[in-house]
């Protein structure tokens, strides 16, 4: 995989990801049909807990406050939480589901694991709470809270 500086970028200087990407709805009908898919939520941890989180989420920040910078732990940390075959590898077949607020962060995050050679990488389209409306609200277009997935929040 090239690194960051070498990826196509579409016309607006955005990086163009090779992480597939996958609606929430069709996310949660794969997480019920089988329990080695992983959701993590990338978010930072005041979003996780104070905005809301899915139900069933591993919670793994690709960027944390304070200081707002990506994690570097954050490969190892992914890696820890996939489900193991036989206790000696990671069973990397099966699919990785990242979500964020929008769906932008989780392209990133999603490259950052493909590079790292973590496979079956997807990124929820438009995210926990999707793009925002013309009034600035969020969950109002699309996103897992306003599919009426499950979700809890602290």
């Amino acid at each position: 995989m090239a690194p960051n500086h070498l990826l196509p970028r579409s016309d607006t200087g955005k990086l163009e990801s090779d992480v597939a990407s996958i609606t929430a709805s069709i996310a949660w009908r794969w997480l019920q049909s089988d329990a080695a898919i992983r959701l993590i939520d990338i978010r930072s941890t005041q979003e996780f807990l104070f905005v809301g989180h899915p139900v069933g989420a591993a919670h793994v920040p690709y960027i944390d406050e304070p200081d707002w910078i990506p994690n570097p732990c954050f490969t190892n940390q992914v890696r820890a939480v996939l489900p193991v075959v036989a206790e000696i590898r990671v069973k990397r077949e099966d699919p990785i589901l990242l979500i964020c607020r929008s769906g932008e962060r989780s392209k990133t995050a999603g490259q950052v694991l493909l590079e790292a050679g973590v496979d079956n990488v997807f990124s929820i389209i438009d995210g926990f709470e999707g793009p925002l409306n013309k009034h600035d609200h969020r969950s109002r277009i699309s996103g897992w809270r306003y599919d009426g997935l499950p979700w809890a929040q602290c």
